[in-house]
Order: structure tokens, then sequence, then C-alpha cells
């Protein structure tokens, strides 16, 4: 995935983190995310909506990687 512009940046910093969450969930019955900000507290909704919100926009990331434009040119990978 190549990072172009800071949303990307933000997108697959929170992805990484949910996936990492979801991977302590999974392992070790252990969720960090509730551990750091309270189970069920407003932020711990607040990061799983962010992580949420960014898995879609990687969605469409991955939808649009192939291609990418520059000033003159559409250029495909």
């Amino acid at each position: 995935m190549a990072v172009r512009n800071p949303v990307d940046l933000i997108a697959l910093i929170l992805v990484i983190v949910g996936g990492l969450n979801w991977g302590l969930v999974g392992l070790l019955d252990f969720n960090l995310v509730a551990a750091i900000f309270g189970e069920g507290s407003a932020l711990s909704r607040i990061i799983y909506i962010l992580v949420g919100l960014a898995a879609l926009y990687t969605i469409y990331f991955a939808t649009r990687a192939d291609t990418y434009h520059t000033r003159d040119t559409t250029t495909r990978h």
C-alpha cells in the first residue's frame, strides 16, 4: 500500500491498530483498546468507529490502488 496522502496514512495506522487488537483478542482474549480506554466507554466506541471507517476507506483505496493520476496522464500498474 503506497501512502499518497495523510488520509491514506491515518487509515493505514487505524487498520493496523484494529488488526493488532483483533489478533490480541483472538490469541490472548485481551482487548487492548478496552484496557486502555475502558470497556464500553465513549472513547473506546470512537476508536472502534474510526477503525471501521478506516477499513471502509481501505477497501476504497484497494479498488483504486492500481490507478493513480499525475498532472499529465493516468498510470496503471
